[in-house]
Formats: C-alpha cells, sequence, structure tokens
C-alpha cells in the first residue's frame, strides 16, 4: 500500500485544530480557578457572616463564635462553609451573597463587622476569626494565627503539637519557627518535662511567667501561653503560643480568644486512636480473653461527668451478680457507686482525658448493692479506643498468680482445721468451704445443712451451748461463738470451735449469716495432756516447796539467833543471818560461837555448796563436827584437816569453805587457819585491813589435804569481822574491792555491834541473791 504525504494545508489544519484545543483546556481551567476562588470567596463571606451572627446571639468574642462554628461542623461532619449558610440564613452559596445578613440580624451586626473585632473592643489580636474556622488544616491554622495576631499581641511563634498514642507528643504544626528547632523538637517522648507534657498530664492551662513554662521547649528562652487541645474531654494536643521574653501580662479577653483558637486548632487534629466501627465493638470485646467493658464517655460543660456502658463481653462477672443485660446501657456511676468513689472513675477519667493506657495496676476496689458490699482487689487496664475508653479487670481469683495464691490460702486452712459458710435468709442459699463436709462427716457430694439443724448434730451435753450461739445470731443479731462436739456418723464426736456472724441491712434486717468451722480436737486432747502435766508439775511445785521449807526450818533450828553469852571474858559478840531473796536458793551458810573449856573461845563461819535441804544437812554435819572436835584444845589447822576428813565421808560428797579462828580472851592473841574462804577482817582505830590470807583448800576436796595457820592480836576496841561471799559478792567486780568498798562505807564500828551489822547488811550491793552469815567480836 503506498502511503501519500500530508499536504501542507492539512497539516496546518492539524495545527489549528491542537492549538484551539489546547486554548480551550486553558479558558477551562481558569474558568475553574476562578469558580474556586469565587466559590472560597462565597464560603469565606457566609463564614465571615456566621460568626458574626453567633458573636451577637451568643454575647461571645468573635474568635469563640469561629471556634463553636468550627467544633459544629466537625461534630455534624460536614463542610463549615455549608454549616454557615445555613447558619446564616443563605439558600444557595453559588447564587448572589446577601451581605446584609438575615432580616432578624439587626443593625447591630453589620456584615463588614461580624468576622471582625467589635467596635471599641480591646481584643484586635485576631482580625479575621471567621479566616482560621475556615482553615483546611493545622499547618494553615498555625500560620494564620501568626499572620493575624503577630503584629497585634507580639507574637513570634505558633506550635501546634498533636498527642500520639504511647504518650508522644509530635510536632503537627509550626509558624515563625526556625527550620532547624522544628527539626530537633519533631517528637517529644512521654516522660520529658517539657510544658506541652505538663498541660497533657494535669490539664491546666500554663501563662507567661508560670514556673512550669520555664520547663525545656521549642523557642528556648522565649515566654510561652500554653493551652490543651480539647475533644470531648479529650487531651488530644496542645498549642503554644510564643513571644520574647518577659512576655505580655494577658487580660481575661485576651485569654479567653487563645483558648478560642486552641478550641479551632482542636477541631483540625486528625483522629489517631484505632476506629472501631459501632457494629465491631460487639466482636473485639467478645475476642477478648479476659473481663472487659466498653464504656462511652458523658461530656457535660466541657468535662467528663459520667461514663456509659456500651457493652460488656461474656467473660466479665458483675461482682454484684448482675446478668449482662442489667449492666448495658447503665450508667456507671449509678451502676457501681462506690467502687467509682474508691478510685475506679478517677482513673477512668485520666486515660480518657490524657490518652495514656493505664496498665495493670491492682486496685482495692468496694461493690455494694443495697445491703450487700463485696470489697475486691482487682487488675486494672485501661485504653482510650476512638473517643471510648476500653477497661479490662481480673479479679483476684482470676489474675495469673492467683492460683498458687488460692493454693497457699487452702493449705493455711488446711493445716488450722478450719472450713467457712454462709446462709442467706433471703433465698435460703447455702455455700459451704471445702473441709466443711469433711468435719461433719459427709460425702462429698452431701447437700450442706442448715446452721438451724446443728442442734441435730451436737452433743446432748452441749446442745444448750448450741442453742444460745443460735438465740444470740438469730435474735439478738450478736456474733456469738461456741466450742461443742460435733457427732460424727460413726457415733464418735469431734471437738468443734464455731464463730458466727450476722449480716444486717441497713434497715437492721437480718439478710444472712456467715461464720467459719474448727476442728479442735487435737487442741482438746492436748489440753487434756497439758493439763495433767500441769497437775504433775503442781505435785513437783509443792513437792519442792515443802523440800525448801524444810531446809529453811532446819537451817533455822541448827543456826542460833544470836551468838551464845561470853560471861566475864572482856569479849562482846553479835551475829547475823539472812535467807536468800528466793526459798528455792536457801544454802548451807552457817556460823558458830561456842566458849572453850581452856577459857579460849571459837569463831567459825562456812559455806556448803549448793542449795537446798542436801546443804542444810551438810552444813549440820560439818558445824556439829567442829564444835565436837574443838574441845580437843588443837589448833585451827589441826581442826580444819579433821572436818576436811569428815566431809569426805559425809554422803553426797559434801564441798563447803569455812574460816576457823581461836581468840584468846585475856591476852587478845588470835590464831586462825581457813579452807578456801574469804578471810577476816580486822577494824581498829587506824582502819580496817584484811587478815592475810593462809593457804588452804575446799573442804571435802582432797583427801589428807593440809592447811596453814597464822596468828595476830585484837587491842581493846578493836572488831574482827567474819562473813560469807552472800555479803560481798558481785558479777562486776572482784570481791577484794566489794569488801573494801563496803567496809569504808559503813564507817566505824562503834560501840553497837547489833546496830554495826545492820549497818553491813543494809548496806551491802551483792547480786548474787545468795543467804549471808555475819559475825563481829569486839575487845573491850
Amino acid at each position: 500500500m503506498t502511503v501519500g504525504r500530508r499536504s501542507p494545508e492539512a497539516a496546518a489544519a492539524v495545527t489549528a485544530t491542537v492549538t484551539a484545543e489546547a486554548l480551550a483546556e486553558t479558558v477551562r481551567r481558569l474558568q475553574d480557578a476562578a469558580g474556586r476562588v469565587d466559590s472560597e470567596a462565597r464560603g469565606r463571606a457566609a463564614v465571615d457572616l456566621a460568626t458574626g451572627i453567633l458573636t451577637e446571639r451568643l454575647g461571645v468574642l468573635p474568635a469563640e463564635a469561629a471556634a463553636h462554628l468550627a467544633r459544629l461542623a466537625h461534630e455534624a461532619g460536614v463542610p463549615i462553609e455549608a454549616l454557615a449558610a445555613d447558619v446564616a440564613g443563605l439558600p444557595d452559596l453559588a447564587g448572589p451573597l446577601d451581605l446584609a445578613g438575615p432580616p432578624d440580624a439587626g443593625p447591630e451586626t453589620p456584615a463588614g463587622s461580624a468576622a471582625g473585632s467589635r467596635p471599641g473592643s480591646p481584643l484586635g489580636s485576631l482580625s479575621r476569626p471567621s479566616a482560621l474556622a475556615a482553615a483546611s488544616d493545622l499547618q494553615h491554622a498555625a500560620d494564620t494565627v501568626l499572620e493575624q495576631s503577630g503584629e497585634s499581641l507580639g507574637l513570634h511563634a505558633v506550635v501546634v503539637w498533636q498527642r500520639l498514642p504511647g504518650g508522644v507528643l509530635a510536632l503537627a504544626a509550626h509558624a515563625g519557627l526556625p527550620a532547624a528547632a522544628a527539626e530537633a523538637w519533631s517528637r517529644v517522648p512521654p516522660g520529658v518535662p517539657t510544658p506541652a507534657q505538663r498541660v497533657i498530664a494535669d490539664g491546666a492551662d500554663l501563662w507567661p511567667g508560670d514556673p512550669g513554662t520555664r520547663d525545656p521547649s521549642v523557642g528556648a528562652g522565649s515566654a510561652r501561653a500554653v493551652l490543651p487541645l480539647l475533644d470531648h474531654g479529650r487531651r488530644r494536643g496542645v498549642l503554644e503560643v510564643l513571644w520574647p521574653s518577659p512576655g505580655p501580662a494577658l487580660d481575661a479577653s485576651r485569654r479567653r480568644e487563645l483558648r478560642a483558637i486552641a478550641d479551632l486548632c482542636a477541631t483540625l487534629l486528625p483522629d489517631t486512636g484505632s476506629a472501631v466501627p459501632p457494629e465491631d465493638s460487639a466482636d473485639l470485646l467478645d475476642g477478648l480473653v479476659t473481663p472487659a467493658l466498653l464504656l462511652e464517655p458523658v461530656v457535660r460543660d466541657g468535662r467528663v461527668a459520667d461514663f456509659t456502658v456500651l457493652r460488656v463481653n461474656a467473660r466479665f462477672r458483675d461482682p454484684l451478680g448482675r446478668p449482662r443485660q442489667a449492666l448495658e446501657g447503665a450508667s456507671l456511676l449509678e451502676a457501681y457507686p462506690v467502687a467509682s468513689s474508691t478510685g475506679l472513675f478517677e482513673r477512668l477519667v485520666r486515660v480518657h482525658e490524657t490518652g495514656t493506657p493505664l496498665r495493670g495496676e491492682s486496685v482495692r476496689l468496694v461493690f455494694r448493692d443495697h445491703e450487700l458490699a463485696v470489697p475486691a482487689t482487682v487488675l486494672l487496664g485501661v485504653v482510650p479506643l476512638a473517643g471510648k475508653v476500653l477497661v479490662e479487670w481480673q479479679q483476684e481469683a482470676g489474675r495469673p498468680g492467683a492460683t498458687e495464691q488460692a493454693a497457699l490460702l487452702h493449705q493455711a486452712q488446711r493445716l488450722a482445721r478450719v472450713a467457712g459458710f454462709e446462709e442467706r435468709t433471703v433465698d435460703g442459699r447455702i455455700r459451704w468451704s471445702e473441709g466443711l463436709r469433711e468435719l461433719y462427716g459427709l460425702p462429698a457430694d452431701a447437700d450442706p445443712l442448715a446452721l438451724v439443724r446443728l442442734t441435730e448434730r451436737t452433743h446432748p451435753d452441749d446442745a444448750p451451748a448450741v442453742r444460745r450461739l443460735l438465740d444470740l445470731v438469730h435474735r439478738h443479731h450478736r456474733t456469738a461463738a461456741a466450742v461443742f462436739r460435733l457427732a460424727q456418723p460413726d457415733g464418735t464426736h469431734r471437738h468443734t470451735r464455731l464463730v458466727v456472724e450476722p449480716v444486717l441491712d441497713d434497715d437492721g434486717r437480718l439478710t444472712a449469716v456467715r461464720g467459719a468451722y474448727q476442728d479442735v480436737a487435737a487442741q482438746h486432747r492436748t489440753e487434756v495432756a497439758l493439763g495433767a502435766t500441769r497437775e504433775r508439775l503442781a505435785d513437783s511445785e509443792q513437792e519442792s516447796a515443802e523440800r525448801e521449807q524444810l531446809a529453811l526450818r532446819l537451817q533455822q533450828a541448827i543456826l542460833p539467833a544470836a551468838p551464845p553469852p561470853l560471861g566475864t571474858s572482856g569479849l562482846r559478840a553479835a551475829a547475823r543471818y539472812r535467807p536468800a531473796a528466793k526459798r528455792d536458793r536457801v544454802g548451807g551458810d552457817w556460823y558458830d560461837v561456842l566458849p572453850l573449856p581452856d577459857k579460849r573461845v571459837l569463831l567459825a563461819v562456812g559455806d556448803v555448796a549448793g542449795h537446798g535441804v542436801g546443804a542444810a544437812t551438810g552444813m549440820v554435819a560439818l558445824r556439829h563436827a567442829l564444835r565436837g572436835l574443838a574441845v580437843t584444845g588443837a589448833g585451827p589447822a589441826r581442826l580444819l584437816e579433821w572436818v576436811n576428813t569428815v566431809a569426805l565421808r559425809e554422803p553426797g560428797q559434801v564441798t563447803a569453805t569455812a574460816v576457823c579462828v581461836l581468840l584468846d580472851p585475856g591476852s587478845g592473841e588470835l590464831r586462825w587457819a581457813r579452807a578456801g574462804h574469804l578471810p577476816p577482817v580486822l577494824v581498829g582505830s587506824d582502819g580496817a585491813e584484811v587478815l592475810p590470807l593462809p593457804r588452804g583448800v575446799l573442804l571435802g576436796a582432797v583427801e589428807g589435804a593440809r592447811y596453814e595457820e597464822r596468828t595476830g592480836r585484837l587491842a581493846p576496841g578493836d572488831v574482827l569481822l567474819l562473813y560469807t561471799d552472800g555479803l560481798v559478792e558481785r558479777r562486776d567486780r572482784p570481791v577484794e574491792e566489794s569488801v573494801d568498798e563496803l567496809i569504808r562505807a559503813a564507817g566505824a564500828p562503834g560501840p553497837d555491834l547489833e546496830r554495826y551489822l545492820d549497818r553491813l547488811l543494809e548496806l551491802s550491793a551483792a547480786d548474787t541473791d545468795d543467804d549471808t552469815c555475819l559475825i563481829a567480836v569486839q575487845v573491850e
């Protein structure tokens, strides 16, 4: 086929056609642009007119009227221009626009001033609030605020933050900020202490000069106002307006206008939450493996006043036993008034307002329905969800780890042999805890028995006590307890303790009784055994007391109350015996003053080891042995050697300390020996001295022991003092220090030896609770 070449005339025609089509397209494009400009102008004019009308009719500032108009359009889901046309009474934005306003607008609302400030108003910062109301996005709004208010209010920057899920603040729009600052502050993590995060957390406005505005933030060094962006009570973002420091003093009108600007910006925030269609909410809740409710906030005057229960999933169990149908659609404050007042409502509002989820907090709540009050600890989780609140809670029994707690409680009840019950008088319902059927001796599938039938299973002797308990609970509404023998199916009885308390309603009527049984059979057997033991101990104590009384009487019978008369020997003597503070510590202390046939006088003091009858009988043996041997005329050392032999031959291996003195009244000569005892003390005109210590071991310690003897002399007026360790022995110091301290404290003996010995006993600081013997002899 042969293709011919296009003629010049045809080529020119094609070119002309293409050119015409291009020109036509340009004309159409220009016409469309002109139409859009005209439409936008008509829309802005309509918004200006509607803003003026609302300003006059509502008696608010123009900025507040513009914010109100934008909020209404946002909630209705219609363009603000269409809503403004309806408010202004304009039938069609496409036709000629009558800027005189509707007939009822009145002469006080001229079209030229409807969108601007009122004549004479001190507020001229936002020249055309309607322009901000008609802004298509946040960036446009920020630019408009800075453009219209920058000069009049002195602003140099506007910042809009949006709260994202998780608590992050994102820089959603800004005007007047350097690009580097905007890039550096594009995200603020949760927990960073900035003024914007503070407002999100607290919900309170911050104004120039407030302490919270000094925290780090974008535009360092600037004064700032920081306002929350609220959407049905939710804090979804923050508006920050920045001035050069120190910033202006904002009066009430300017603050109102800035709040209105914040409300306008709030309507432009995109929704970052998880939008859940209403028809899918049921599937969402039922798909959760935990009990959950979906709540919708009830907002009044810009604040959450209540929540409506929209949906309850199948796993949710009302603590008060109400069905799901009774909860769905109900007011939260009406359904759970006490729980709301004990922390539930406060947490729900905080999550809704801040958007910060509450993750697994253990909360102690109280649920009450008329007379029934149920305290419970729940694991509470709250999540904001598309303007609503999703609440999950698990009661203690359903929490992870609660199985272990229940097992621990079960083991504690098993070890304590305790089981509980509850009986409702309204419907006769009876609940028994695990273990109570075993206590009754019933099979595991047996029906619980009513409390009023308890007397049928009680030992006849204990039936009156059980009847008194039932009467106190049912008639007098008092808590009561009793111990009785519970009859078992095999004819035996088990000792049981029962505690019962009444449950009353607000009018004092009995609605239920509850209590606990405790198996005290083992305790009863223990008490019986303890009773028998106590009786045996009482017998033993009585026997011990009798033995100690016998020892004391024996000691008192052997020891003289006073030394024997010494005649005309020129000596005066005094003696004291002080028993131990405790009867069970009656010991073997003894003394003796014996005139001998050769005119000399035997002085002796001893202390048998131990306490009680054994020590007292040992003391008797040694004292009488020494008295009998002294008449032989032997010296003190020889006498102790013989007494040592006696001690070794005594039953029970008697050991003792002793000091033996032979005194010649005529010459004042002293001869003394000791067997492990404290030395005598000589008190003369020059003071007191401890006599030298001759060598000698305990009596009854060593066979064939030898004892050293010493000599001395008593001058007229001198006093010789013999004593046992109960007078001076202390646990915190040496005996020698105690002796020296006591003698110095007692002073000179004087002529009255009796008073001197009493003074020594009074001043004694001994702390061993031992008995004490004391002898004083004075040469006239």
